[in-house]
């Protein structure tokens, strides 16, 4: 038996040193983090946490119909980490969380700029660590590496899948590509005013926001407007704007 990080981490201790339930315990301590969570976070967030909570607690409750054994104690935790690491990300990059130390996360990711992998694993940790007087050492070092591994995993799926992209081009058909992208896009593009070192001359650069699916989208658009158009890309971890929120 592994142990685990946060809320969940409780809920196991809880029920291996007094019986408590652990889908109890894993709504009512969540349910109280929401509410703390609602100081911070925003009203959409905590609703999908919820949401989760209360489809966590059914399975938890639903009994268990089969049980992978193994000897290799390794195994299980690199696997449990990958897909834990998986899970999360699609959850957080939804916009919701598992409440837990997810929901500490996030308040960390929002107002001092930690990656929400980093922060939820320094708050397992702090579980996971004395839980050793209860599973054993050795058991607590493979529960640390597996909520490493799971933590590196949410970090690299959410700069990777949910980051959004970057998008600089210099053409001289720069009117009608802000004009193609802005119609395409229905938000603002920025146009900087640059100039080449080389030809003296005005070089307007296009500057704008979007998505990865929306570039793939964007560029073939640029393509017909100037096959010579210089597009520049990269993926960036945070925007926030009006219309443009984004926080990894």
């Amino acid at each position: 038996m592994l142990g685990e990080g946060g809320v969940t981490g409780l809920t196991t201790i809880a029920y291996y040193t007094l019986k408590i339930p652990t889908y109890l315990t894993n709504f009512v301590l969540n349910g109280l983090l929401l509410l703390v969570g609602l100081r911070f976070l925003d009203r959409k967030t905590i609703i999908r946490s919820l949401w989760a909570v209360v489809w966590l607690s059914i399975f938890l409750r639903i009994p268990v119909f089969y049980v992978y054994h193994t000897n290799q104690t390794i195994i299980p935790t690199i696997f449990g980490g990958v897909l834990t690491g998986i899970s999360m990300s699609l959850i957080l990059n939804a916009g919701g969380s598992i409440a837990g130390s997810t929901v500490l996360g996030r308040i960390f990711n929002k107002y001092f700029g930690t990656p929400v992998g980093s922060a939820t694993l320094f708050f397992d940790l702090a579980v996971a660590i004395p839980s050793m007087f209860i599973i054993g050492f050795e058991k607590m070092l493979l529960t640390v590496l597996g909520l490493y591994i799971s933590a590196k995993i949410t970090n690299l799926s959410l700069a990777r899948f949910g980051a959004k992209r970057v998008l600089q081009v210099i053409s001289n058909q720069y009117e009608d590509i802000a004009q193609s992208i802005s119609d395409n896009l229905g938000q603002g593009v920025t146009v900087v005013q640059a100039a080449g070192f080389y030809s003296k001359s005005d070089r307007p650069i296009i500057y704008f926001i979007c998505t990865p699916k929306e570039m793939a989208h964007i560029i073939p658009v640029i393509r017909d407007a100037d096959p010579q158009a210089l597009i520049v890309t990269e993926s960036v971890r945070s925007v926030r704007a009006a219309d443009l929120y984004r926080l990894l």
